[in-house]
């Protein structure tokens, strides 16, 4: 299973998350087609995409304002490790990719805040 969440801007908290299983291809971006759908002005609107292969997943960034990695912009596909960070645009929303973990839980409530 892979769980993507989305981090709070200031607090670097979990604010909502999106748990799959069956999946082999996860687009990430604004257009309401995407699996993880991100309400932000500097997201593209198919900004990211994780790709299973084999024993690994990849990014491949697909946005006009790219997706980085500790501010380094990825110019190719890129192996993803369990908790790594990724920043949609420089400025935009940070999510964090972790592997066969049960779904983020605080209680059971998750807010969803526009970016």
């Amino acid at each position: 299973m892979i769980t993507i969440i989305l981090l709070h801007p200031q607090h670097s908290t979990p604010i909502q998350s999106w748990s799959f299983k069956n999946e082999s291809i996860i687009r990430i971006g604004r257009a309401t087609d995407n699996h993880v759908v991100l309400y932000s002005a500097v997201v593209s609107r198919h900004h990211a995409e994780l790709r299973q292969l084999k024993n690994e997943w990849k990014i491949i960034s697909l946005g006009a304002n790219g997706t980085f990695i500790e501010d380094r912009r990825l110019t190719e596909s890129v192996s993803v490790d369990d908790g790594v960070i990724l920043r949609l645009a420089k400025s935009g929303p940070m999510v964090q990719i972790r592997f066969d973990t049960v779904s983020w839980q605080q209680g059971d409530e998750m807010t969803t805040h526009k970016l």
